[in-house]
């Protein structure tokens, strides 16, 4: 499944959080957004999943504008993780599978919450409650939550935060194999560079709103004459304070 955005803007009254961005994910493919805290990356997420009503342009699911679309069927294809959206704490996780995995209609459910708690390895705790779990098991739990019904649009925020080395190496192994085998389409969001250049096809660079630079990791690295992504990311993110306090004097 395909995502394009073109000319996305949005605006709460006097501030324009997210200014005139294009991009395109191709059907098999990670795309990585990175930015500063406050560059617009949540609001963009967040009209994506069609959680926010764009200020203007549009978004494009296969070619189709998303706003014509069925918009039920089309989101039961999207799912979303991120360790800064908890799930029901007085729940057992095999509960909160349940819920899940009834909300967007996964049939054979039973089946699928065991094949997912078999491949992030939840099964020893499954019916212990989502609250009394280590953050980096709640973040396993996440992502098994947004594979329950097998998407075809994945929006991962920080998969890996929390992770020590081991389990966060398990979890990216498992989203390149997961990406591999079903042709899902992601949208990564990271403030981990080493793990944005492993995963990610193409990255686009935001920063007050705005893609300031976009291209693969290895073609930013050689435009910016920089020995990784992050720094490339400074400088970008560096280079814009600077202009920024400048126009002020």
């Amino acid at each position: 499944m395909k995502l394009e955005v073109k000319n996305l803007e949005k605006k709460f009254k006097n501030f324009t959080a997210v200014k005139n961005i294009n991009f395109q994910i191709d059907n098999g493919h990670t795309l990585g957004v990175l930015g500063p805290n406050g560059c617009g990356k949540t609001t963009t997420i967040g009209m994506l999943l069609g959680l926010i009503k764009p200020s203007n342009g549009k978004i494009l699911i296969d070619d189709e504008n998303f706003e014509n679309l069925n918009r039920e069927k089309i989101l039961s294809q999207f799912n979303f993780a991120s360790p800064y959206v908890e799930l029901p704490k007085k729940l057992t996780v095999k509960e909160n599978l349940e819920i899940y995995g009834r909300l967007y209609g996964v049939k054979d459910l039973a089946r699928r919450i065991q094949e997912v708690s078999d491949d992030l390895n939840l099964s020893i705790f499954l019916n212990k409650k989502t609250g009394e779990l280590s953050s980096g098991q709640k973040n396993r739990v996440s992502l098994a939550k947004s594979l329950i019904n097998n998407p075809k649009i994945l929006f991962l925020d920080e998969p890996t935060a929390s992770l020590d080395p081991d389990i966060g190496d398990f979890v990216r192994n498992y989203i390149e194999d997961y990406k591999s085998k079903n042709k899902v389409s992601i949208l990564l969001a990271s403030h981990n560079m080493k793990e944005v250049e492993r995963l990610c096809d193409q990255v686009i660079m935001m920063k007050e709103g705005e893609i300031v630079d976009r291209g693969t990791c290895q073609s930013l690295i050689d435009k910016h004459g920089r020995e990784n992504l992050e720094q490339v990311f400074l400088k970008l993110v560096r280079e814009r304070l600077y202009q920024f306090k400048h126009a002020l004097i």
